[in-house]
């Protein structure tokens, strides 16, 4: 059975809140997904993630497995994360897609997701549902995650 959208984000942030994880330079929108992390705003993440306008249920576009950075500018933390999710998109060499999404930008995509922490990141595997972890997660937890999650490794 298949969970809606909303509920999934939702009850993996609560999850991901209570463990150990603790609380830029801006790509341009045209850039090649295997040479840069690729901002989206909320028509670009309909087209290339999913269309939380048309379905309920999680059904993810891409063609390979994804990180979600939800961030604002003025978020120190999301400041400290963008350039290891720039690195993390050169070290894994086409094999996962970084993205990103300025929720100052895009509040009605942000609200759909119900996003009130940042920065929020979302794994999103090729099989399975999304999971998000709440915070500023070090290089060594990114890695960590994902091999466990997406199931990607160097």
């Amino acid at each position: 059975m298949r969970k809606n959208v909303s509920a999934i984000f939702l009850t993996a942030a609560l999850l991901f809140a209570g463990t150990s994880f603790t609380n830029a330079n801006e790509p341009s929108k045209g850039e090649s997904p295997e040479n840069g992390v690729i901002t989206l705003d909320k028509s670009a993440f309909i087209q290339k993630v999913f269309d939380y306008e048309n379905n309920q249920d999680w059904d993810y576009k891409g063609n390979k497995p994804a990180i979600v950075d939800f961030y604002a500018d003025w978020c120190g933390p999301c400041r400290k994360l963008s350039p290891l999710l720039e690195e993390i998109q050169q070290e894994y060499n086409g094999k996962l897609q970084v993205y990103k999404v300025d929720t100052e930008k895009s509040r009605q995509l942000s609200a759909a997701f119900g996003i009130r922490s940042l920065p929020t990141i979302v794994f999103i595997p090729m099989d399975g549902e999304p999971r998000a972890v709440l915070g500023y997660v070090p290089k060594e937890q990114l890695t960590k995650m994902i091999t466990d999650i997406l199931k990607v490794s160097k």
